[in-house]
């Protein structure tokens, strides 16, 4: 037989999961009705270092942790259909997207012959990006409740949030 595959392994673990697993009675609006938008690093445990709980909050993670299209579009439904009323964005020190430039799309425009239609949203300063994130979320004239949005940088050497002044 084939070696397993990460994929395969995933699936496994699921298996032992759901062989203890009991539905927990919770619908789909978090209790604190807050909405977490992080970068996707795998070097960051956002329950663990939150002090969340399964149901206690919606998780949007993306490359940077940034305030795309897409975000907004997933915040407006956590808002506007399940409740959430406040933002938490968080980046993280020593982030790939700040040795990365929006050059990726011409590079992979080069190696698959079409350009993708979305930014890179790299960033040189966590802080400014988080700003930046901020100024988007409370703009958006798609969200119901921008008065409680505040960003932070995750150190991931001291597992610390710092909060980013907005202004």
């Amino acid at each position: 037989m084939a070696d397993h595959t990460v994929t395969d392994r995933l699936v496994e673990a699921n298996g032992h999961y759901a062989s203890a697993f009991s539905d927990p009675g919770m619908d789909a609006r978090p209790v604190q009705r807050v909405a977490v938008v992080a970068c996707m690093d795998a070097r960051l445990d956002l329950h663990a270092a939150l002090g969340l709980k399964l149901g206690d909050c919606h998780t949007i993670r993306n490359a940077g942790g940034v305030v795309t299209d897409d975000v907004i579009r997933s915040l407006t439904i956590s808002q506007r259909a399940l409740g959430t009323r406040s933002v938490a964005l968080i980046h993280h020190t020593n982030c790939g997207m700040e040795s990365i430039t929006e050059d990726f799309r011409h590079d992979l425009e080069l190696e698959v012959g079409q350009r993708p239609a979305w930014a890179v949203e790299a960033f040189r300063d966590a802080d400014q990006d988080v700003r930046q994130s901020i100024e988007r979320v409370r703009t958006s004239p798609f969200l119901l409740h921008t008065e409680d949005v505040r960003g932070f940088v995750f150190d991931v050497k001291t597992g610390l949030l710092r909060e980013v002044d907005p202004a």
